[in-house]
C-alpha cells in the first residue's frame, strides 16, 4: 500500500455503515478523490472532526487496490460560522455542488481549490451580500475552467470603445453597434464592465475586495447565472 499526505477539503460525505463514511475530498494535485474513513462516526474517533462536510485539513491516506482509506487527519479550518448560519450554509452548499461537477480525479485543481477556499472564507467571516459573492465566484470559476470571456475589446469588431453589452452566445463584451445584432446580449453599465474585468484579472486573494452599486450588482448576478447555465449546460438553484 502507498501512503499519501495531502491537503484537501471535504465536499461530500456518505454513511457507509454504523461507524464508517465515504468522503469526497477535493485536493490541489490529485483532483477529486473518494476515500473511506473507517470508524470516523464513532464518538471518540480521532477522525471525527476532520471528516465533516467543508472541513479543510491535512490528510494521510493509503491507497489500496480499489480505493483510498484515511489513516489520520489534522484539521486546518472548519468554517464554523457557515455551520451555524442557515443562509451561509445554503450558499456554501450551492457553490459546492458546482465545484463537485467541474472537478475530476487526477486533475490539477490548485486554482479551483484556492477560489473555493477563498469564497468559503468570505462567506464564513464577512457580512458581504451572498448573492454578490456567488456572482463573483461563478465568473471567476468559469474563467479558470476554460470559459474566460473576451473582456478587452468587442468580441466581433475588436474596438475598445463604447462597450455596453455582454454576449452569452459569443462569450464576451460587445460594442453598442455589434450588440444590436445579438438579441441575447445583456446591457451592462460602466461599473459592471469594470467589475467583470477585475473579477477575471485580479489576484486570487483580492477578487472579493471591492464594492459596486446595486444596479451593477444585479447585472453581474444576471450575467453570471446565465453564463454558468449556458456553459455548464445545467441550472443550479440556491
Amino acid at each position: 500500500m502507498k501512503t499519501i499526505k495531502t491537503k484537501g477539503i471535504i465536499i461530500a460525505e456518505k454513511i457507509m455503515s454504523d461507524f464508517d463514511k465515504i468522503l469526497t475530498i477535493l485536493t490541489p494535485n490529485m483532483g477529486k478523490i473518494e476515500c473511506v474513513a473507517k470508524g470516523s462516526r464513532r464518538p471518540k474517533s480521532l477522525l471525527m472532526a476532520g471528516t465533516q462536510f467543508l472541513c479543510f485539513g491535512e490528510y494521510v491516506l493509503y491507497k489500496g487496490s480499489d480505493n483510498y482509506s484515511m489513516n489520520s487527519c489534522d484539521t486546518i479550518e472548519v468554517f464554523y460560522n457557515i455551520r451555524t448560519d442557515l443562509d451561509k450554509l445554503k450558499y456554501a452548499s450551492y457553490i459546492t455542488k458546482i465545484i463537485n461537477d467541474v472537478t475530476t480525479e487526477n486533475q490539477n485543481n490548485y486554482k479551483i481549490l484556492q477560489l473555493y477556499l477563498n469564497t468559503l472564507y468570505v462567506i464564513s467571516n464577512t457580512n458581504k451580500n451572498l448573492e454578490f459573492v456567488t456572482s463573483i465566484f461563478r465568473l471567476r470559476l468559469l474563467s479558470i475552467i476554460g470559459y474566460r470571456p473576451e473582456i478587452e475589446e468587442c468580441k466581433i469588431c475588436k474596438q475598445k470603445e463604447n462597450i455596453n453589452k455582454f454576449s452569452i452566445k459569443d462569450n464576451g463584451f460587445k460594442c453598442a453597434t455589434c450588440g444590436k445584432q445579438d438579441k441575447g446580449a445583456i446591457d451592462i453599465c460602466e461599473t459592471t464592465k469594470i467589475a467583470i474585468k477585475y473579477i477575471i484579472l485580479s489576484e486570487a486573494k483580492k477578487i472579493y475586495s471591492f464594492q459596486i452599486t446595486e444596479e451593477a450588482s444585479k447585472e453581474l448576478e444576471m450575467i453570471s447565472k446565465i453564463y454558468l447555465t449556458e456553459k455548464l449546460e445545467k441550472e443550479y438553484k440556491i
